[in-house]
């Protein structure tokens, strides 16, 4: 049985949980740190859940031995990393070895793993940029996508029995500047051309930053003279919305201060 989460807080979540029985739970590794978080601030017992795994995807952090190490510790229950992209679907698991990487789904993808700069195949056991190609998906195909993540190929068989390829330590990076927010992959680039539209803010500057184990959003904007500060700052913050589907935290900077990433 499948049990939505959406539409509650994160205490009403995991009484949830408690109350139905849940026993896997599916959610980016930053939340998983989050519900823990919220279960001590809210004193409650962790240890009342029959989770016994927790499946992560969205962002990297699974496959980080210290991440998993912390999220296993707050859980009770073990963590299993799951990698893909909205372009071609998900396309790599961790197995219940957890042997220190992930398996590539090859009956179902095509991977490559190429120089970033010169595009070419990188030799066996370098990291390069994953390049992939769906197959069991006819009605939306997609042939030799650059993803941008970073890996290390291992085409070693893995103790677990399966001859799936791996890639070692998870998705490594970026091969460009994305960063993934909240599970919203967030380019400069992308909102720069938002805040460029306003004529009134003259220059501005991103954060990145983590409240509460949750990654958060931060723009720092100067105001151009004369205009009303205060229904700048909300334009523009409803305007990243609008675009990125991730809400962010837009403050007013005082002249100068501010500088554009």
């Amino acid at each position: 049985m499948m049990i939505p989460g959406g539409g509650w807080d994160s205490i009403q979540r995991l009484h949830m949980m408690r109350d139905l029985g849940a026993t896997v739970v599916c959610c980016t590794p930053t939340y998983a740190l989050r519900l823990a978080e919220v279960g001590r601030e809210e004193h409650f017992d962790m240890r009342s859940l029959s989770v016994r795994a927790l499946i992560h995807a969205g962002e990297p952090g699974a496959s980080v031995a210290q991440t998993k190490a912390r999220i296993e510790t707050a859980w009770g229950a073990k963590c299993f990393d799951h990698a893909g992209a909205s372009e071609v679907g998900a396309h790599s698991f961790e197995c219940e070895l957890q042997s220190g990487g992930i398996h590539v789904i090859e009956s179902e993808f095509i991977a490559e793993v190429i120089d970033p700069q010169t595009g070419q195949q990188a030799a066996a056991g370098e990291i390069g940029e994953l390049v992939i190609t769906n197959l069991g998906r006819p009605g939306f195909p997609v042939i030799r996508y650059r993803t941008g993540d970073l890996v290390r190929l291992n085409l070693a068989p893995c103790a677990c029995g399966r001859t799936f390829a791996r890639f070692e330590g998870g998705l490594l990076g970026r091969s460009d500047d994305m960063v993934t927010i909240r599970g919203v992959n967030v380019y400069p680039t992308a909102i720069e051309n938002v805040i460029r539209q306003f004529a009134s803010v003259d220059e501005f500057q991103v954060m990145v930053t983590t409240v509460q184990e949750m990654r958060q959003l931060e723009v720092e904007i100067e105001v151009v003279s004369g205009n009303d500060t205060e229904h700048v700052r909300t334009d523009v913050e409803q305007a990243i919305y609008q675009a990125l589907s991730l809400r962010p935290t837009v403050k007013v900077a005082k002249t100068g201060h501010a500088r554009a990433f």
